[in-house]
């Protein structure tokens, strides 16, 4: 290859392979416009080159699969004519360099993806990671990350209704901030697809006038994160909520009235991606002309135009003979609107500028990038971390330090920071507030029913075991939505990864996909959309494999929504599942010791199943006063909470005499919950344990004032480990976080 050919795909981002593709395919040499086209459509943030092979793994059908992967949103069936529509995505890169804008934009563009489906948005979550609060420039993406999605979501009317935020080392050069949006679609509503069909039919863009904001932010989001990137902090897009609320009335409106063949946001890559994707779904070609274009500013050219990724933009294909209404339609709700193109039937996007063709290229070329399969490894660093014994770990001298300090990591801490700053009873639907329960609940109206949304992922499991860890996170996202009393159904995963061209990165990423895999088929939740996120690393570094999963579930009696606290003094207290001490890989190890490392806690999957059956059942049947799944930081935490988020302490004894304190304590063993119940509900509470094969402990009652944890030691009687009164208890864990970013 010549030297200028080299130097073309090199500056475009394809390899020497790519190009002879594009060749092949145009049966001719791209031109620079046309090279430009490929180069963002075949990045791996619009390609998905490296992970689409791994990704046909996870189940994807089921009952109540109305739409699966492949469109702008997942669709999920709730019966009754009613259905849940939902998406995560990530901003990571944008919100790195500028986590005001990053993180708005972030919001913005997810909403655009529930409402182009035709669903009315009607609730948010998050998941935020960052590295140590004692950074100041970590409190800064922090404060800017919160307050844009903040401010986007009161301005659009979307309550924020839940998430999670984690903190560790490995994302201070590389936050994550993953946005999820779900939206309901009423009896009656139409399903809307980004499709382009009909010869003839118009091409129709809405929205705000494109600009030079965004231009390669596919690309950018396909690399590394360097220092250059800062320099690039000026084309970040910047959310224009104001806009992006009219703009869905508009859509939402124009599909209820049946106008259009199909729409689709111009998110990454802009018009190039909207235009390609909905022809090939079509298997139509669309012709644009630049010259009807709506542009910030007249010189821009048809690179700028093409590859710009200005916000709050939309994509449709009007039927025919409908121009006037859809017209009538945007104009009423003061959202510009153009007429820039038509669908053909030779299934070529071409571009053009009046008479001029500047490119042309099968839009099925553009929509489908190449597929990679790249050496897989295990990582060296897993071998030492496996070879770490937690016993080898001090025993702590005085537990109830420990527990303290454990309340006080802002990973276990309270994050009412964050959630104080969210507006999450906006449209008056919210049933629960943010950190009552481990899953945001949303009425539907008209009902009594109700939907529960969690966001999940211990990326610390992750990375010492990819394939347990990542099951892990869609069991505790399951487990989150029964003590809340909805049955799981279907998942959207936010895939964060390292670079996949380095085997051990890919290794992780294939490992993820398996476990994730195995967990969604075990549980019956099946992948109905997400988002996958390559190259978070800096300066040769990768953030932990982060798998963060999104659930939904539904709770058939919004009577009966179940919350953490501990509600009535003289209740008991009971344990489901097995406290095996597992140590590996917990936030004991990170907080007490620095360390990140051993086996983490063994999964298993039928267990897992009849542990939440077990509690959905329970709550269903109101025989539980509530329900807190045991994570980060152990059983001790999981008391503590239950006592802080009710305002009572609890009175533990603890029988197992083969585990140390800690063991015992902060181990993180899967498939536990504590409940609280009335004891004369004991009883049924055991024969419904007994049907289900589920081992349940009654391990203490709730009393006033004080958490105490006991166990028996023998002859000696009893040995107190925990004796803190809730108030203590409550200091260290609501002021942990504020505290940090006051600094």
């Amino acid at each position: 290859m010549a030297d200028g050919q080299a130097k073309r795909w090199e500056n475009a981002g394809l390899t020497s392979e790519e190009y002879r593709m594009i060749e092949d395919v145009l049966g001719r040499e791209p031109n620079d416009l046309e090279l430009a086209l490929f180069s963002v459509m075949w990045s791996e943030h619009c390609g998905y080159k490296y992970s689409r092979a791994l990704l046909k793994k996870l189940p994807t059908s089921g009952s109540q699969v109305l739409q699966g992967p492949g469109e702008n949103a997942g669709i999920i069936d709730i019966q009754d004519g009613q259905a849940i529509v939902m998406k995560i995505e990530s901003h990571n890169h944008p919100s790195a360099v500028e986590p005001y804008a990053g993180s708005a934009t972030g919001i913005g563009g997810i909403l655009r993806d529930i409402f182009t489906m035709g669903a009315r948005p009607v609730a948010g979550l998050n998941s935020l990671r960052f590295g140590r609060l004692t950074d100041p420039h970590q409190r800064k993406l922090l404060a800017g990350a919160v307050a844009g999605m903040a401010d986007y979501g009161s301005t659009f009317g979307l309550p924020m209704i839940g998430g999670e935020i984690y903190f560790d080392d490995c994302y201070s050069e590389n936050c994550l901030v993953n946005a999820m949006a779900v939206g309901f679609l009423d009896k009656g509503d139409p399903i809307a697809r980004g499709v382009a069909t009909g010869v003839g039919n118009v091409v129709m863009a809405a929205g705000r006038p494109t600009g030079r904001d965004g231009i390669e932010g596919a690309s950018f989001a396909s690399g590394e994160l360097t220092e250059e990137a800062a320099q690039l902090k000026a084309s970040i897009p910047r959310g224009y909520p104001d806009m992006g609320k009219r703009l869905m009335e508009a859509c939402l409106e124009a599909i209820k009235a049946g106008l259009l063949v199909g729409i689709q946001d111009m998110g990454a890559a802009g018009l190039t991606s909207s235009a390609s994707e909905m022809a090939a779904r079509g298997n139509h070609g669309i012709e644009l002309d630049l010259r009807l274009v709506p542009v910030q500013d007249s010189d821009m050219t048809p690179y700028e135009i093409m590859l710009s990724e200005t916000q709050e933009r939309m994509l449709f294909v009007v039927k025919a003979g409908k121009e006037a209404a859809v017209q009538a339609v945007f104009e009423k709700w003061n959202v510009p609107l153009a007429a820039i193109g038509r669908v053909t039937g030779d299934g070529f996007l071409r571009v053009k500028m009046g008479d001029e063709v500047l490119a042309e290229v099968p839009a099925q070329a553009l929509a489908s990038a190449p597929v990679y399969h790249p050496p897989s490894r295990r990582p060296a660093y897993l071998d030492e971390a496996e070879s770490f014994s937690p016993d080898s770990a001090v025993e702590p001298d005085d537990c109830n330090q420990v527990l303290l300090r454990l309340l006080a990591s802002p990973n276990i801490a309270s994050k009412e920071w964050v959630y104080n700053q969210f507006d999450y009873q906006i449209g008056g639907n919210t049933l629960t507030a943010p950190g009552l329960t481990g899953a945001g609940v949303i009425a539907i109206e008209g009902s009594d029913k109700a939907v529960a949304f969690t966001v999940d992922c211990n990326a610390r499991l992750c990375y010492l075991n990819p394939r347990s860890g990542a099951a892990a996170a869609v069991a505790e996202a399951a487990r989150n939505l029964v003590c809340t009393g909805a049955k799981p159904l279907a998942v959207t995963d936010g895939l964060n990864f390292g670079n996949p061209e380095k085997p051990e990165i890919y290794w992780q990423f294939s490992e993820a996909i398996e476990g994730i895999a195995e967990a969604c088929e075990k549980l019956n939740t099946p992948v109905i959309g997400g988002n996958v996120s390559f190259y978070n690393e800096s300066k040769g570094k990768a953030i932990y494999p982060t798998p963060v999963i999104g659930m939904a579930g539904l709770i058939e009696d919004k009577a009966n929504i179940c919350t953490q606290s501990f509600k009535r003094a003289g209740d008991l207290i009971v344990l489901l599942g097995e406290n095996k001490g597992e140590l590996g890989g917990s936030e004991y190890l990170q907080v007490i010791h620095g360390v990140a490392a051993g086996r983490p806690p063994e999964l298993d999957l039928d267990l897992e199943k009849r542990v939440q059956d077990l509690c959905l059942a329970a709550v269903r049947a109101g025989i539980v006063s509530s329900a807190h799944d045991c994570s980060e930081g152990g059983l001790a935490v999981t008391l503590a909470e239950c006592c802080i988020l009710g305002g009572l302490g609890a009175e533990v004894a603890l029988e197992q005499q083969d585990l140390s304190p800690a063991q015992l304590l902060f181990g993180e063993s899967h498939s536990r919950i504590v409940v609280s119940l009335a004891p004369e509900h004991l009883v049924k509470f055991r024969q419904m344990a007994e049907e289900l094969s589920v081992p349940v402990n009654v391990i203490g009652k709730v009393q006033e004032g004080k958490l105490q944890i006991r166990r028996k030691a023998g002859n000696q009687g009893k040995q107190m480990l925990i004796d803190l009164p809730v108030e203590e208890l409550e200091t260290a864990w609501r002021r942990a976080i504020p505290c940090l970013m006051e600094a």
